[in-house]
């Protein structure tokens, strides 16, 4: 064997009790059909046990004398100069006096998964940055690999997450796929913003099954939980994590604000072009321009709001009392905040449009748990959940799809669980 190769699998991957034997250059092949792959190589290491050493049982891994030797197999290695590396060893039964014949313990392998656990860690550390499928066409293994080494990450890193002094939560759900939801819950304290929690379908069930998870004395501790207005997560929460104070989301109500006005916007429009008779309807192509703030308008989407505004419409009246709303969350004083919502709800309520109306009812409705946030807002992040759902949102996309909620699961817990990872004599970039 090449020792300079030797030299650096004995410092990146020491094997205490095997011996790197050789190494050799072949071309690369199709494991599966048996057929070359164009010009790429491959490099095989072969490995053989010590001499002077006994194998470890792979059940109580205390030392046992052999009883025969299995056939050479094949485990994949981190690939070494753009060049995918196998390791080759013929493992050996022993006979255990405690646990009788088993095949001794590889200290590289992982089970009977033909990668090593260095492999593994490394194809998982890449999956963070790009889709399983680009992964696992890169570095030329299967997507299968590359799922099976996400979910060992994902499974050991949960098992040693540290869930001590988490004091804020958020909770919401996203909808992933035709009639499917995923309940979410976010730790959002200052300095650690994580994903802690992801269960399928929106119920009081759903967000119940996090706090048999979480635990009662972890749950007493919480000091702040924000979440949206869905009376099956109030429920929950007022009763698992009683000393809470819940706080509705912002963006929210802003969300039901927009929808409101959206909705506003597109029954007027239907009308006016009722009248026009073909003729150009001005709210043609104005949803944007309306629904986004002022602030990220384009130069094109401020003339057009510009020219709505000199427009006595529904539509208008509608826009003008969202942004009015805006003014709510810089008040300092809750009580100051909580007579502007009482003086917004009563201009809404006579404003004859039902979609205000109603947000109007919502919001007198959850007024104690909207003025929570002031509460607050200097205590936690509570954009957080915004943030991380953006996150959460773009990782889905850049999936290419899940089918099953339980690959879609390891690969949030991956990308947003902020999950430890195992300390190696060297890590592979």
């Amino acid at each position: 064997m090449h020792l300079a190769l030797k030299t650096l699998l004995n410092r990146v991957e020491p094997l205490k009790g095997f011996v790197y034997e050789s190494s050799r250059i072949s071309p690369l092949t199709d494991i599966r059909k048996g057929s070359l792959l164009g010009c790429a190589l491959r490099i095989d290491i072969c490995l053989r046990a010590h001499q002077s050493k006994l194998g470890k049982c792979s059940q109580c891994l205390l030392p046992a004398p052999g009883y025969d030797q299995l056939a050479q197999r094949r485990f994949q290695f981190v690939p070494l100069w753009g060049m995918p590396t196998w390791f080759i060893y013929a493992p050996r039964r022993l006979e255990c006096d405690r646990c009788g014949i088993h095949v001794e313990y590889l200290p590289w392998a992982l089970g009977k998964r033909p990668v090593t656990q260095s492999f593994a860690w490394f194809l998982a550390s890449w999956a963070k940055l790009l889709s399983w499928q680009v992964v696992s066409r890169r570095f030329q293994t299967s997507w299968e690999s590359v799922f099976r080494s996400v979910e060992m990450a994902v499974d050991w890193g949960r098992q040693r997450m540290d869930l001590s002094g988490i004091s804020a939560l958020g909770v919401d759900e996203i909808y992933w796929k035709k009639g499917k939801f995923l309940t979410l819950v976010y730790q959002i304290n200052e300095g650690m913003k994580r994903l802690l929690f992801v269960v399928e379908n929106r119920q009081e069930q759903s967000l119940r099954q996090f706090f048999v998870w979480f635990g009662k004395e972890r749950s007493a501790l919480i000091a702040f939980i924000c979440t949206d207005m869905w009376k099956p997560y109030l429920n929950v929460i007022a009763k698992h994590a009683p000393n809470a104070l819940n706080i509705l989301d912002r963006f929210h109500i802003a969300s039901k604000m927009n929808k409101a006005l959206d909705e506003v916007r597109a029954k007027e429009t239907r009308a006016l072009k009722v009248g026009a008779k073909g003729s150009t309807v001005v709210l043609t192509h104005s949803r944007w321009c309306l629904l986004k703030r002022p602030e990220n308008l384009s130069e094109l989407q401020e003339v057009k709001l510009k020219d709505l505004l000199s427009y006595n419409l529904k539509t208008i009246r509608a826009y003008l009392l969202k942004e009015e709303f805006q003014l709510f969350w810089k008040y300092v004083s809750p009580a100051w905040a909580e007579k502007f919502m009482d003086q917004w709800c009563k201009k809404a309520m006579r404003s004859r449009l039902d979609p205000m109306k109603k947000i109007a009812g919502m919001l007198r409705l959850h007024k104690p748990l909207i003025l929570n946030w002031f509460q607050a807002r200097d205590e936690v992040s509570l954009g957080a959940v915004e943030g991380l759902n953006n996150k959460l949102k773009a990782s889905i996309r850049t999936s290419y799809g899940f089918r099953t909620a339980k690959a879609i699961k390891i690969m949030l817990y991956h990308k947003l669980g902020a999950l430890p990872e195992p300390k190696f004599a060297h890590r592979f970039c």
